[in-house]
């Protein structure tokens, strides 16, 4: 394998560093001018970061793909910064089996762009009636750990307990898209002001937070773990942090989308009013609950960011918004959100950003070989960030087949150089190897 040296890489922010990898680990760490490679990085004014890890992808293969590919989704990851992704099980055929997650995997690894962890469905066909083959898909190739019906409640009490209670035998978590289905019939917006401007059907923050409030009852009930889907209001975080001071294993998310853009987007944003790329579930919300979901990352009570990258084809995003799709694709643009959100602002300095979007991510999925610190002897899974730098977003340009990115045209600070996988480089100069 060959042997790589960074030079002069500021880890976590700090003062530059020289960074040699070797046989798929970090080798050593200091002034290592004198120390023998086969390939020289110059990393002069960047900082190096562990490699990012996403709870939050969707890869749409297979079924989708006119959307995205494991390999373009992969692709975009490792743009990003990122060396894992959990791919998430609302796919055609539906996640549930060990046949179709190890499908998955055994995709991730052939793209070989960064690892691919299946995240396997909670129920079968993700709709919401009987628990899938949980087991099953737990003792795969693929050892998933990680479970969702995301895109769907787990609205069935019932059935909710019963998915927490089985999980329990292997490590297992169940990952909530937490929305009250009756509640948001229809729903095309966050319900406010903006909402009732516009004439769009309201998507109550309550819907949300019932969901989770019950939810993390049960796993209280139950012993088990919750993991808590894309957080998007300021009562959802409440709600969090009290389960939290109870001791009870819960943990949540925020994708970057939520910590920066406001509901206000669909009447004022430059593309025009009633643009469907700001259409997403859960809805953006407000500023004060934006403000809710910086603080609550801060101050860990929000645990990660998972960029909830959904990817839609031209013709399912450019339409009328009733009938468009949602979602917004985020992979290559999380970690210039994050340091605009939260960075820039003093909320999070780098060591932050790494413990948010790699420690913490890492260890809720269980991946044993990512989130580790950048230090000798562990695994070599390294992203070089330039933060001084300032572009707008080209959708163009992006590694994702699908381009519903609703940064377009803004700008927004940092470039991802290079990320390296086990010590391989799969970006150099900002450009896929």
């Amino acid at each position: 394998m060959t042997t790589i040296l960074i030079r002069g890489a500021r880890i976590l922010g700090g003062a530059p560093r020289d960074i040699l990898l070797r046989d798929g680990l970090v080798a050593e760490i200091g002034d290592l001018a004198g120390a023998g490679a086969d390939q020289t990085v110059d990393a002069t004014g960047l900082v190096a970061l562990p490699g990012l890890v996403d709870l939050h992808t969707h890869l749409r293969e297979p079924g989708r793909e006119d959307a995205e590919t494991v390999e373009t989704g992969t692709q975009a990851a490792a743009r990003g910064g990122y060396t894992a992704v959990h791919a998430m099980a609302n796919t055609s055929p539906v996640a549930d089996t060990a046949g179709v997650v190890e499908q998955v995997w055994r995709l991730g690894q052939e793209s070989g762009h960064c690892d691919v962890q299946p995240v396997g469905a909670v129920t079968s066909g993700l709709e919401g009636r009987q628990l899938a083959e949980l087991g099953a898909m737990a003792d795969s190739a693929a050892r998933v750990r990680v479970f969702s019906d995301d895109g769907r409640c787990v609205s069935d009490a019932v059935l909710m307990r019963r998915a927490l209670e089985y999980v329990k035998a292997f490590d297992g978590v169940v990952a909530q898209h937490a929305q009250e289905p009756r509640l948001t019939e229809g729903a095309q917006l966050n319900e406010g002001e903006v909402s009732a401007r516009l004439g769009l059907t309201g998507w109550p923050a309550v819907a949300e937070e019932a969901i989770i409030a019950r939810d993390c009852l049960l796993a209280a009930h139950v012993g088990s773990r919750l993991h808590v889907c894309h957080v998007s209001t300021a009562g959802s975080v409440e709600i969090i942090r009290w389960a939290k001071s109870k001791g009870w294993d819960v943990t949540a998310e925020v994708t970057p989308h939520h910590l920066l853009l406001t509901d206000s987007r669909a009447e004022t944003s430059p593309l025009g009013p009633y643009n469907p790329i700001y259409k997403v579930n859960p809805p953006l919300r407000t500023a004060e609950d934006v403000r809710a979901l910086r603080e609550a990352l801060a101050d860990g009570t929000i645990d990660c960011v998972a960029t909830d990258h959904a990817p839609h084809p031209v013709e399912d995003k450019e339409t009328e918004w009733a009938a468009a799709a949602m979602g917004m694709i985020g992979l290559e643009t999380a970690l210039p959100v994050v340091q605009e959100a939260m960075v820039e602002t003093g909320l999070l300095d780098w060591a932050g950003v790494a413990d948010r979007m790699s420690a913490r991510p890492a260890r809720i999925g269980r991946l044993a070989g990512h989130g580790r610190p950048i230090e000798p002897g562990a695994p070599a899974n390294v992203t070089l960030y330039d933060p001084s730098v300032r572009r707008p977003v080209d959708p163009t340009a992006m590694a994702s087949k699908s381009r519903n990115t609703p940064y377009e045209g803004m700008t927004l600070p940092g470039r991802v150089v290079a990320t390296f996988l086990r010590g391989r480089p799969t970006v150099l100069e900002g450009k896929l190897v």
